[in-house]
């Protein structure tokens, strides 16, 4: 088994928009190097000051160095038939391959990574940097931030790891199907084993132990995983992995309570690498205002975030509808509701169905006690019901409860629990922030199944 310990030195942090600008292969046995390739690359871009004076590689020395393309073959022939090693390995992975796919090459070996195998075979040292872990190891480390130097020290480490490792570990790791090869170098196989294939909602942090990522899933265990496969050299990706040091979750009964799950903590918590959840909102809804003759007029408007919602809906046809049932089951009048745009009486103050509040002939009073009436009708009209669906186990039921078309929370009860007791329901409920999107996820779910809807007489609960 022959491995290739690589380290390269760049212009900046990710391979899609930056370049190599130095690269040293070594071919180990597993006991020491039998082969080596050191070159500069010219990366054909500036390279930044504060990475000149890291590494000591200016401008002027990679100027007439190599292309990338010359020597692509050279670094292919040495790489793709050996386990690719590296300190933090898919750094290095991730720029290699990216450019040896851009010369027509594709790469795909096994990998180690120096960093994970050191926090398992020499744990508890105080930093698993190279330069730190190669002082507690007592490692030469000459030219530093270099290519050479530090592939050497590298090579060193792999060789104590390989020497230190009596219990199969690199071999358990270079298995396909192990998630050694994926996970983030910060990360520990630990961390995604005690996650169950359950719904629920995960919670990725940082060494501090801050949520720096929310999600939600069907199952647990694979859709964490899903984050650590592929070679996206994206630069968001590639820092989001390395800030990842540990994972808490949170089991679901359902994956609807996994989805209103993830949207109150993203609310919450906000953390820096969710992007803005898309929200589903309605187009419009139906408003309410005094007018300055004293008259309270209905309309229908595109839906706003904070104003004063009556009822909401997808189109306007839905809309008008319900404004015109609404409007001839109380004697409303059609112009006040802008059913219709006449200057005069609208058509109805003829036949009767309007009492002539368009012209001023019915007062404000009786109007608006008939408007008010229509108001209430509406509030009615707003679905209020329990959804009793799967618990987290086989000894209990989640619950989630909805009042008056809003969203009022969720929980969990005994299996045995009588879920028409409507008192004892709702006691068990966790109140949770509502939203239309989670109102439209409950909706579409409760319409899908509606054997799991228990209708709420909301009179009858304390």
């Amino acid at each position: 088994m022959l491995y290739a310990v690589v380290d390269i030195e760049t212009t900046g942090g990710y391979a899609a928009a930056h370049g190599i600008t130095e690269i040293a292969i070594y071919i180990h046995n597993g006991q020491e190097i039998i082969e080596s390739y050191e070159t500069l690359i010219n990366p054909h871009q500036h390279i930044p000051i504060h990475i000149q004076a890291l590494t000591g590689i200016d401008n002027e020395m990679v100027e007439n160095a190599p292309d990338f393309r010359d020597v692509a073959d050279k670094i292919y022939s040495l790489l793709h038939d050996k386990i690719f090693v590296a300190h933090n390995v898919n750094f290095d992975y991730s720029f290699v391959r990216h450019h040896l796919e851009a010369c027509g090459y594709t790469l795909s070996p096994k990998k180690l990574c120096t960093v994970r195998l050191s926090r398992k075979l020499f744990a508890g040292l105080p930093s698993y940097s190279l330069g730190k872990l190669c002082t507690s190891l007592s490692i030469p480390l000459n030219n530093r931030h270099r290519a050479g130097g530090d592939a050497t020290a590298t090579a060193i480490l792999l060789a104590m790891l390989i020497k230190k490792d009596t219990d199969g570990l690199i071999n358990d790791t270079l298995k396909r199907t192990s998630a050694e090869q994926t996970l983030p170098p910060n990360l520990q196989k630990t961390e995604i084993d005690k996650l169950p294939n359950t719904p629920g909602v995960y919670y990725f942090k940082d060494q501090k132990g801050k949520v720096i990522y929310v999600g939600k899933a069907k199952q647990l265990k694979k859709r964490v995983c899903t984050h650590f496969t592929g070679h996206s050299i994206s630069m968001q990706r590639q820092n989001f992995l390395r800030t990842i040091h540990s994972i808490d979750f949170q089991t679901c009964g359902t994956e609807l309570m996994a989805f209103i799950l993830e949207a109150a903590e993203i609310k919450k918590l906000w953390p820096e690498n969710n992007r803005a959840m898309k929200r589903f909102e309605q187009k419009y809804s139906l408003y309410s205002f005094e007018d300055q003759n004293g008259y309270i007029r209905l309309g229908i408007d595109k839906y706003r975030k904070n104003g004063m919602v009556l009822y909401s809906f997808n189109n306007l046809l839905e809309g008008h509808q319900l404004l015109r049932t609404i409007v001839a089951e109380h004697s409303l009048c059609e112009k006040l509701c802008f059913i219709q745009t006449t200057k005069a009486a609208c058509t109805h103050y003829a036949t009767s169905e309007c009492n002539g509040a368009c012209i001023g002939e019915e007062s404000a009073e009786d109007y608006n006690y008939r408007v008010l009436q229509a108001m209430t009708t509406l509030q009615n009209l707003l679905p209020s019901f329990a959804l009793i669906d799967e618990g987290r186990s086989e000894d209990e039921k989640s619950c989630l409860w909805i009042e008056k078309g809003k969203f009022y929370g969720m929980g969990y009860i005994s299996e045995y629990c009588d879920v028409t007791d409507l008192e004892t329901l709702k006691s068990a409920i966790t109140p949770y922030p509502s939203n239309d999107y989670i109102m439209n996820m409950i909706l579409t779910h409760s319409n899908q199944f509606p054997q799991k809807k228990i209708p709420l007489i909301l009179e009858t609960v304390i």
